[in-house]
């Protein structure tokens, strides 16, 4: 069935939105205490606060696994697993392209990841939760794109 598929990507696509949302209103708003750490030029520790959001936006793909075979396949379970996919795609990207915190992909001379690089490093040039920047992950300004 060809819905499904679309509905994983569809869903893939939108959560870039949710993430650019969360990023700039909950991130750098009312839960900044545990998104702080992370602009730190330094991490104290291995894991940071800022991990609690991959537990945050695991829960609703969880639930949507679970209740997307209930009775059988249906949609749910591809909006789920959408949103799983988008968070690989974010902790390849996020983690360990760009903060290194996996040595995987440390040499890159591919256009589109050194562009998410540079408008990564624009967002966390500043310290504070104010005068944020570049809160996308995987679709950024195309200034940041030019070599």
């Amino acid at each position: 069935m060809i819905v499904f598929p679309l509905i994983t990507i569809a869903t893939f696509l939108l959560m870039e939105c949710v993430t650019w949302l969360t990023h700039k209103y909950v991130m750098h708003g009312f839960l900044w205490y545990f998104h702080e750490d992370h602009h730190q030029p330094r991490y104290q520790n291995w894991f940071e606060r800022n991990d609690v959001f991959f537990v945050i936006f695991a829960i609703p793909s969880i639930a949507l696994f679970y209740f997307g075979v209930e009775g059988g396949l249906n949609y749910l379970f591809f909006i789920g697993l959408g949103i799983l996919l988008y968070g690989i795609a974010y902790f390849l990207v996020h983690d360990v392209l760009i903060h290194k915190r996996f040595k995987w992909f440390n040499k890159t001379t591919n256009k589109y990841l050194i562009g998410l690089r540079k408008a990564h490093k624009v967002h966390h040039k500043h310290l504070g939760k104010e005068h944020g920047e570049c809160f996308g992950m995987l679709f950024v300004p195309f200034k940041y794109f030019k070599i």
